[in-house]
């Protein structure tokens, strides 16, 4: 074959192995660090295909179990420049585009979808991509569909605009453990037996597990009579949002929620009380309770004609998220979605700092492992108390608060949230960064520095907190809560001795038995022998989990 002629793949299948390699065609997958993104490139391999990664912060993916698999390979993209990424889509056979807005409020965000979109579209027609295909919302067109929903079928259309196939799978409420619309229902039933809810608890939906979302995602690559089509997918039962309910109180083993119907809560109020109520935040809610006043439903048999598959029902895949949740088997989720903000600029101003450092009786991996549980349902080793009033506080005025909680009870990624704070420095049995999101009169930042000491039996570990305040009351803030560092950062620091010391001594052949998770982890036994206040910074990782049951079988759309 001559060098400059590519290989052409048979039209009738994307799938099909190319005869001279022996291996399916590589696939590009924009949007890897997302929900669905992230188990779709794991199914993907399963299914034999190599996998392009396009992600705006590669990092993302370090952790990821199969990041280092042969047929995996990534690149920094974030769909800003059209000739770039169609160098990046060359030489794939098809695309997947799960990129949308998650904070889709206000006006700009319905811009920014198309603008990308369009962007995306040109650069899969000049490197000849075969199709694309893209996960859209349900929902009938017409007067009352929500801005949300209106702007995926806009990206539907953007997408096919150059003349690319598309293959759109269009899909209502995704059930899967850490899926926004997920934890939006689990936490809305868990907190509240009395439910004051709008109208839209009697609007009709028919859900589908993530399970069922990625296997027609992979199938439909296999089946060339879906090129071009928009095609819905769902899961057997058709049911109103408030049967969703019940039916997620009876896996809880709760009772049944009262439920009381009201026509003056708008999808506004009912944003902010969802905000109030669950870990998602207003601007994520604001779409998804918008969405829920239509009805989003599958209105013809097209998917199972072209692709049978007997999917869960809504019972079978409550059950199993719970279980995933229960077991730390969660993959993906919603929280380590959007992009990752910058390193606050320290250098001018004024840069408070809090330094505390501690020597342990442990190795550096089992001081890693004691500073990465921190957070979510694990707590901050001390002072829990003034952590969930500061939680609250957070909540009050608009931030995430303390309700974001962790992905997976011990191990961390690069950018996931453990609660109002986000992973932006990891290096493992090394370093840990983490930048404050709360709602703050200037910019925070905590990171754990890990260093062996030269004698190999001990570790330091430096804790600094760095803050640089916005004007006068920024530093009215730092001086009100300095004088609750000794009691916060200094009981970490003796929770951590403990905790790391408890991992190392579980670990020794002969040593004694392990500690109990988190009941070793509190700040209330003897003080270590060096806790001093000074300064220090930075980054750490941890391995991942393997995928889950929910992976096995298959996925969900963008939330």
């Amino acid at each position: 074959m001559p060098a400059d002629q590519s290989i052409q793949w048979p039209d009738r299948s994307i799938g099909l192995y190319d005869q001279l390699t022996g291996r399916r065609a590589e696939i590009t997958v924009a949007g890897a660090t997302g929900y669905v993104g992230g188990r779709l490139v794991p199914t993907l391999l399963e299914a034999g295909y190599s996998v392009r990664c396009l992600a705006r912060e590669p990092r993302k993916l370090d952790e990821r179990p199969w990041r280092s698999s042969p047929n995996v390979s990534i690149a920094k993209d974030d769909l800003s420049d059209v000739d770039r990424l169609a160098a990046h889509l060359r030489g794939c056979a098809a695309s997947y585009y799960l990129i949308h807005s998650m904070e889709a409020t206000g006006g700009q965000y319905a811009e920014r979808d198309r603008q990308l979109a369009l962007n995306f579209a040109r650069a899969a027609e000049r490197a000849h991509i075969k199709r694309i295909i893209y996960l859209g919302g349900l929902g009938e067109m017409g007067m009352g569909l929500s801005e949300h929903l209106s702007s995926r079928r806009e990206v539907e259309e953007i997408l096919a605009s150059t003349g690319v196939p598309v293959t759109t799978l269009r899909a209502a409420m995704i059930i899967g453990a850490g899926s926004a619309s997920f934890e939006i229902l689990r936490y809305l039933v868990e907190r509240l037996p009395v439910m004051v809810t709008p109208s839209w608890v009697r609007t009709e939906s028919q859900p589908i597990a993530i399970a069922d979302v990625l296997h027609w995602l992979v199938r439909c690559l296999d089946c060339p009579a879906t090129s071009g089509k928009a095609l819905e997918i769902g899961g057997p039962d058709v049911l109103p949002y408030s049967d969703l309910m019940q039916i997620m109180a009876e896996e809880l083993n709760l009772r049944r929620r009262l439920i009381i119907s009201v026509p003056v809560l708008t999808p506004r109020l009912s944003s902010h009380w969802i905000s109030l109520v669950t870990p998602v935040s207003y601007r994520i809610a604001r779409p998804l309770a918008e969405g829920l006043r239509n009805r989003v439903v599958v209105t013809n048999n097209e998917t199972q004609r072209l692709m049978p598959h007997e999917a869960l029902g809504v019972r079978q895949a409550i059950r199993l998220a719970l279980r995933n949740v229960e077991f730390n088997e969660v993959e993906t989720r919603w929280s380590a979605a959007g992009p990752i903000p910058g390193d606050p600029r320290w250098a001018g101003g004024t840069v408070f700092k809090d330094q505390r450092e501690v020597l342990i009786q442990a190795a550096p991996q089992a001081v890693f492992k004691a500073v990465c549980r921190i957070g979510g349902g694990n707590g901050w080793y001390a002072a829990d108390v003034l952590w969930r009033i500061r939680g609250w506080m957070d909540t009050l005025v608009g931030g995430p608060g303390l309700r974001r909680g962790r992905r997976d009870s011990e191990q961390v990624e690069f950018g996931e949230a453990l609660d109002f704070w986000r992973v932006v420095g990891i290096e493992r049995d090394r370093s840990l960064s983490l930048r404050a999101e709360m709602k703050l009169p200037g910019e925070a930042m905590l990171n754990f520095q890990i260093e062996p000491v030269e004698d190999a039996r001990k570790t330091k570990l430096t804790m600094t907190a760095l803050y640089r305040p916005r004007g006068l009351l920024g530093i009215l803030y730092w001086y009100a809560v300095q004088p609750l560092h000794n009691v916060v950062f200094g009981g970490m620091l003796k929770g951590i001795l403990k905790m790391a010391e408890g991992i190392q001594n579980s670990e020794k052949p002969s040593g004694p038995s392990p500690r109990p998770d988190d009941a070793g982890a509190q700040a209330d036994g003897p003080a270590p022998a060096a806790v001093r206040g000074l300064d220090g910074q930075q980054h750490c990782y941890p391995s991942h989990t393997g995928p889950g049951p929910e992976h096995r079988t298959e996925g969900e759309p963008a939330d």
